[in-house]
Parts: structure tokens; sequence; C-alpha cells
């Protein structure tokens, strides 16, 4: 079989599952939210979740073979897909594609759109839901035009978007702050994607010249080492600096040659450092300290960028 989906028209076809008025028969303030929509389709839970009211909502699956219709719903769907090919069916109104989930691929279901899916066998996916509003926030602060509509995409080859979401599943459990922080820039880097590379309209951000002013980047890391409660979210941060969300990621990457979130996850490190090496509190009470989850999330985020675990690090050291 082909490695690319296989498209062919059915508009005269009697069988087709789903016509263009069924479609439209849910009003745009009735059409349940993607969460929602995928839990009924799916018939499971997702393995992780990570929601945020502002920005959107990154979910990981691994879910049994499939044979339904997604209905309208209110948000965009992109997917990734971190594991082995699966065949598949898709069928609307208008369209029959079939192919192979691969690595490298993506999909997008545009907000309003409904089709018939036939997938043989369990598949693992990745999926993020943008809500309109994200969208439409991150072209206005990129500086371009009202996004268009999003073209629906089916196992569409885009090895930058696939790594992009993917690596959203690193981020689903771990530590609070920087898993949110982590979270809210790659959102906003995946909307920037999608209206880049799958709008009817593409928009092209406008460059952005110049750093943080010496004032503005002393206060958002004090933010950012702050050992109480301070919010570190990514719209706290541009709040603070007079700045979009846009604007200040790509200003303190200027300043910095970090963007927020590897600023923080490498101050996170030297604080882990440093309490290992000069203290002999348990790597527990470390893990808590510094905010994470559980102390295996912990460990796992070390190694991942030392390769090596704390315990293995701290007898090094000493």
């Amino acid at each position: 079989m082909s490695s690319k989906p296989t498209l062919r028209d059915r508009s005269r076809d009697n069988q087709a599952d789903i016509s263009e008025t069924q479609q439209r028969d849910l009003p745009e303030g009735e059409r349940p939210h993607a969460d929602a929509e995928m839990t009924r389709v799916l018939k499971t839970a997702p393995l992780r979740k990570a929601s945020d009211p502002s920005t959107g909502v990154i979910t990981y699956w691994r879910h049994d073979p499939l044979h339904d219709v997604v209905k309208p719903m209110a948000d965009h769907v992109l997917m990734a897909f971190p594991a082995e090919p699966v065949r598949f069916e898709r069928r609307d109104g208008k369209a029959f594609v079939n192919g192979m989930t691969r690595p490298g691929t993506v999909t997008v279901i545009p907000a309003g759109s409904s089709s018939r899916w036939d997938i043989f066998q369990p598949l693992s996916v990745v999926q993020l839901y943008l809500p309109q509003a994200t969208l439409k926030r991150v072209a206005h602060e990129a500086g371009t035009a009202s996004p268009g509509d999003l073209v629906e995409r089916t196992a569409h080859s885009d090895p930058i978007t696939a790594r992009l979401l993917l690596s959203a599943a690193d981020a689903l459990e771990g530590s609070a702050a920087l898993d949110t922080l982590f979270r809210h820039q790659l959102t906003d880097l995946l909307a920037t994607r999608v209206l880049a590379a799958h709008a009817g309209s593409p928009v092209a951000p406008q460059p952005v010249i110049g750093g943080l002013s010496p004032t503005v980047l002393r206060r958002a890391i004090e933010r950012l080492r702050s050992d109480s409660d301070a919010d570190v979210s990514l719209a706290a941060l541009a709040s603070d600096a007079g700045l979009s969300r846009f604007h200040f990621c790509r200003a303190f990457k200027e300043s910095t040659g970090l963007s927020p979130h590897a600023w923080l996850r490498q101050h996170q490190l030297e604080q882990a450092m440093t309490m290992l090496r000069d203290t002999d509190d348990s790597i527990v009470s470390i893990a808590a300290a510094l905010g994470y989850s559980s102390q295996t999330a912990f460990a796992a985020a070390f190694k991942k960028l030392t390769d090596e675990t704390p315990s293995d690090w701290r007898r090094r050291m000493r």
C-alpha cells in the first residue's frame, strides 16, 4: 500500500455516510468541545491530559479500533502519531480517504467538520484542541490578518508540526510550573505553525527585532526564579513585560538565547544539582521542593538533561 493517503471523489456516491447538510445541522454555539466529543467517539479516557481555558487542551490517547462518526466540534483538532502505522478510512459527503497513520504525519479536523472514521487497529495519538479564539489571538499578536478557514488534512506529511505536537506528551506530567510554561509556549508555536501551513489563506508572522530592555528582562528572570507561588505562566510574564505572548517569547529568546521554558528548565536543573551536592535531602524532598509531581517525574526529567539519575549524579559528585 502507498505511504500516502489515497483520495477519490465520492460526491455522487449514494453510500456516503454524511452529507454536507448533516454536517451543518448543529448550530455553532451548540457544538461539543473536542475533548467531550473525542471521549464519546474513542469510548475511553485519555492516558494523559492538560487543559488551559485560555489556550487549549493537549491529550494523549491509546484507543481501540474505531468505527464511528466524529460530529462537528467547537474546536479545531490537530493530531500526530508516535508509533506504529495503522490503516484507516475517512468518509464525508465529498471524499473518501484511505491510508496509514505514520510518524511525521498530522491530521487536521477544522472546527465544524464532520466525517466517519474507520480505524482498524489500536492506535496511539497525541491531540491538540485549539479554540478559534486562540488562533485569532496568535494571528493578531503575530501582526497578521485574521486567520482563514483551516484545511482538512488526513495523515498529511508535516514532520515539523508532528514533532512539535509529540513533544507535548512530555509536558503532561512533571513539574507544574515548568510544564505549564512549556505547554503555553508550545500551543502558541503550534497555532503559529497551523496558520502558516494548514490555513486556507496562510499567514506569515512578522519578524521580531530586538530583545527585552534590561529592566524588563530582570523582572522576568526574578519572576521565573521566585521560590514563592508567583505566577510564571506565559500570560503573566508577557503581561508584566507589557507585551503579547508571541512577542515576549521571541524577545526573551533574543535577550537570553533561550526560550522562557528552556531558561526555567536550566534554572531548575541548577537548583537540583545544588541540593543534591550540598544537602542530604532525600530525592523525594528535592523533587517536591522543585514542584515535581513525583520522584519518578523528577528523576526522568533530570536524566533527560544529564544522562544520569539524581542518585548516580549525587554519588559521583561527592
